[in-house]
């Protein structure tokens, strides 16, 4: 385990997660500020998204301690020394419920406090509000938008993409 909050655990992904992660990313909702805004069907989730999530450090499988059921995914993955990216991505029955932002401010403590992290920042969409939102809520700060050429822009793509950060100095 990587991590616990009040309400949360974060574990590492394993096998058995395939049927989780399938309905997760079947969610048009979740989908929708992602890989094309296309769901991802279980074959792709079970030979290549659980795959690269097993073998890569820096995600992590959600789920409620008090009933071990599966709430997402999250991220903090070291993208340079001292430089973590946060996050996450949650099915659409937990939206609304402050997960997000519990286990981010978290990984932020845990970042500054025990990994030796000097800044931290999270990307999404300029048009994605929701997930805006929490990285304010977290005490992370607008930074910049920025465009990228993607083969396959899904709507809102013209608004392009923001990023938010915190540094240690500013905590």
């Amino acid at each position: 385990m990587f991590l616990e909050t009040d309400r949360v655990r974060l574990r590492d992904f394993r096998e058995s997660d395939v049927d989780a992660l399938a309905t997760l990313h079947a969610e048009p909702a979740v989908m929708r500020y992602l890989d094309g805004g296309k769901p991802l069907d279980r074959d792709t989730v079970a030979n290549t998204l659980l795959p690269r999530l097993m073998a890569n450090p820096g995600w992590w499988a959600g789920e409620d301690k008090a009933t071990n059921r599966f709430l997402g995914m999250f991220a903090f993955k070291e993208t340079e020394p001292g430089v973590r990216e946060l996050g996450y991505r949650l099915h659409p029955t937990t939206w609304g419920q402050g997960y997000a932002t519990e286990v981010s401010l978290a990984l932020i403590d845990k970042g500054f406090r025990e990994l030796g992290v000097q800044r931290i920042f999270a990307v999404t969409m300029a048009v994605n509000t929701g997930s805006r939102r929490v990285m304010e809520r977290v005490g992370l700060r607008y930074v910049r938008t920025f465009f990228q050429d993607w083969p396959d822009p899904i709507p809102g793509s013209e608004h392009g993409e923001v990023e938010y950060a915190l540094t240690r100095d500013d905590r």
